[in-house]
């Protein structure tokens, strides 16, 4: 696999694949923002409307590749506000279901980790539904759990789901309670 983060430009060239991506994980079932009624148009519309943030550098995006298939992404949302910049939001990191199982989401979220250490950021934060495989990686990369919002998101099918919030504090070691 290789990883690679993607300026405004790469981001265009890739937004047909990142598209793919974003359909096969709804249909997989993940709570990434979108009903099961997502279609590659509409993906690919969603992945566009990024490229203003990256650009401004508001956004970064990753994609990870095997061959020529665009398998994994995260993105990480830098805060806007003066009393925030310290701050970041991992999101969208997704793994294609034909690419699950092999450490891929580790690597991307590693990625997203360092690069935000490199950056100055001193702490992130997520949310993810509660339940899902990504509450297991989360906890296994040193995240700490920060609480559980009820009915926060639906499923892709429109049920309502809880949604936990994780924090990881950079360059500080974590609690040991």
């Amino acid at each position: 696999m290789i990883v690679t983060r993607l300026d405004a430009d790469r981001l265009r060239e890739h937004t047909g694949d990142l598209a793919a991506l974003l359909v096969d994980t709804v249909a997989g079932g993940a709570s990434v923002g979108f009903l099961a009624s997502l279609d590659l148009a509409a993906a690919r519309t969603w992945w566009t409307d990024r490229t203003d943030a990256v650009a401004a550098g508001d956004l970064a995006v990753w994609v990870a590749r095997d061959g020529e298939y665009v398998v994994g992404t995260i993105g990480l949302a830098f805060a806007d506000k003066p009393n925030s910049r310290h701050r970041a939001e991992v999101v969208k990191l997704m793994v294609h279901r034909r690419a699950r199982g092999r450490g891929l989401g580790r690597t991307l979220l590693t990625t997203a980790e360092t690069a935000a250490a490199d950056a100055g950021i001193t702490l992130l934060h997520l949310d993810t539904e509660t339940g899902s495989p990504a509450e297991r990686l989360y906890g296994a990369a040193g995240w700490t759990r920060a609480g559980v919002i009820p009915d926060y998101a639906t499923t892709p099918h429109g049920e309502p789901r809880p949604t936990t919030l994780y924090y990881k504090r950079l360059g500080v070691p974590a609690p040991t309670s």
